[in-house]
């Protein structure tokens, strides 16, 4: 998978998607969110990152541009820091070494692999608040996806913010021949791969889905009854809630 490609192609797909249309139509899987604030936060981003990088820290407030210039059209906003990031990400290689907010990561191919799902999810929120359906992604990036937002946002992002579930409880995610784990409970949260699917069965319950749906659904975007659930209820809505705080 070539992240670099990927955000290069979802950059100019979410700003097509955004061409002609009204800012304030909302974002059906998100609401209150609006395809302007949308394109603002997406060119924010990528601007936010280039402070990262460049500053070798998290930026703070006033470090970077968050918000177009007065005057400035969102949308040359946004396409503007895709152009900027994507030419700092391309000079170097993945593994050279740059700040990160992952401990586990700290070079270039995070940023690429961070940025290329950001755009793509946000370039699925354009689409859907554009009355178009969201394209698909391959199977490929979905899994890619899927494992970033269990293994980064679930396994990371919540020990960082300090939230913790309220009971143990063991989900298991099933992509296909894809397996994951994901741990929470008063101890922290934490999710990891598995080969053997006989790993699966000491889950409390188990979610199943395409790669596609499954992406979109550890993402808040699609609603339970588009995935396959089996066993326990109450850990998959503890597991769910607590990847609407890490990806908040």
């Amino acid at each position: 998978m070539n992240s670099l490609d990927i955000l290069r192609r979802e950059a100019e797909l979410l700003a097509m998607s955004a061409i002609g249309q009204p800012p304030h139509k909302g974002v059906p899987a998100c609401p209150g969110l609006n395809l302007g604030e949308t394109v603002r936060h997406i060119g924010g981003g990528y601007r936010g990152v280039l402070a990262w990088i460049r500053l070798g820290r998290e930026p703070r407030a006033g470090e970077w541009q968050d918000y177009p210039a007065p005057g400035e059209d969102t949308l040359d906003f946004m396409r503007s820091g895709a152009e900027a990031v994507i030419a700092e990400l391309e000079a170097h290689d993945e593994d050279e070494p740059c700040a990160t907010w992952w401990p586990d990561r700290q070079n270039y191919g995070f940023w690429r692999r961070r940025l290329a799902h950001e755009t793509t999810v946000h370039r699925m929120d354009v689409q859907g608040a554009s009355g178009v359906e969201p394209g698909a992604v391959a199977d490929e990036v979905a899994i890619d996806g899927v494992d970033e937002v269990l293994t980064l946002w679930l396994g990371h992002k919540l020990d960082v913010l300090g939230v913790r579930g309220s009971r143990e409880s063991l989900v298991a995610i099933q992509v296909e021949d894809h397996l994951w784990l994901t741990r929470c409970g008063p101890r922290g949260a934490s999710a990891w791969r598995v080969v053997d699917p006989e790993d699966a069965h000491a889950a409390d319950a188990q979610v199943s889905a395409s790669p596609m749906t499954m992406y979109r659904w550890l993402w808040g975007r699609l609603p339970d009854r588009l995935v396959t659930t089996v066993g326990d209820d109450d850990a998959i809505a503890q597991l769910w809630a607590l990847l609407r705080l890490a990806t908040k």
